[in-house]
């Protein structure tokens, strides 16, 4: 039985590079370390694993814009070629995309790989480069659409009101990329966001961390046709690493305390919630926020 998942550790991560350098440079005689680029820790990383956690197919996902990304460094182990572990992985890979907010995937396909790319729906835009003097790359592109899963009614009327009511977040273009009530996305544009050191401002950080716990709230009255003013009584981030790329904050069901039965009463609600604001897959800064949604009175 083979799975597809993050690499869990620094050993397993090391592994993933291994193979990477082994199937897609050492054949074209290149060094070791010419398998990573500038992007590595602004990517989303999946490995293949069989019953025994050996690793055997690697891919990288990283956002080039707020609703476009890239898949690269996809490769099987020879031993296991032939099962459908590259449509494993390029499923996983897509889910990912979806859930981020990304509509188009793009990637460059070896001569030797592009019926494979194009039975899984991608459309080939023609020749793209030559690596290493002989590697002939095509380019594909696919169009992403939002998973069965997400609530996109709900989703989107948020967005809009968010647009309409807080200049900011439009300015910040704050999207909701997936809702499914047990889980949250968000994302915003890059450009605007980024400071001087081309990093993205604490501020817009801590904008889209705060939006995001406040948006769960309210999906959540929404989801109960209730209605309440919701305000953030307190707000903490921890910054933990620079935001280089396309940043998305998340939060999930197991991160939120609290209900909102106090306003079957005609009480207020109160909720605990933790967003990680991240950057692949790596998380750059960690938000808890206390909410409350003020009963009508």
């Amino acid at each position: 039985m083979y799975k597809c998942r993050a690499p869990k550790n620094q050993a397993e991560l090391a592994q993933y590079y291994q193979l990477r350098w082994q199937a897609l440079r050492q054949p074209s005689q290149q060094p070791m370390g010419s398998e990573k680029d500038e992007l590595e820790a602004q990517s989303y990383h999946r490995v293949i694993v069989d019953d025994m956690d050996k690793i055997v197919g690697v891919g990288r996902l990283h956002n080039a814009s707020q609703a476009q990304a890239q898949i690269r460094y996809m490769a099987i182990s020879d031993p296991v070629r032939g099962q459908g572990l590259g449509k494993l992985l390029i499923s996983e890979l897509e889910r990912i995309a979806a859930e981020v907010g990304v509509k188009t995937l793009a990637l460059n396909a070896r001569v030797n790989a592009i019926s494979f790319y194009q039975r899984l729906g991608y459309s080939d835009e023609g020749y793209s480069h030559t690596l290493f003097g002989d590697v002939k790359h095509n380019k594909m592109i696919k169009s992403i659409a939002k998973p069965d899963s997400h609530l996109a009614e709900l989703a989107d009327n948020l967005q809009q009101l968010w647009h309409q009511t807080i200049p900011l977040s439009k300015a910040m273009n704050i999207n909701i990329c997936y809702f499914d009530q047990q889980k949250l996305r968000t994302n915003c544009e890059p450009n605007f966001n980024k400071n001087l050191h081309n990093t993205m401002f604490a501020g817009s950080i801590y904008t889209l961390a705060t939006l995001t716990g406040w948006a769960w709230v309210y999906l959540a009255l929404q989801a109960q046709t209730q209605q309440a003013d919701i305000v953030l009584a307190e707000g903490n981030i921890r910054y933990i690493a620079p935001l280089l790329g396309v940043a998305y904050a998340q939060t999930s069901l197991n991160r939120v305390m609290g209900s909102l039965e106090p306003l079957l009463d005609g009480k207020n609600a109160r909720f605990n919630i933790e967003v990680e604001v991240c950057c692949g897959d790596k998380v750059v800064a960690l938000f808890t926020g206390a909410y409350v949604a003020m009963a009508k009175r």
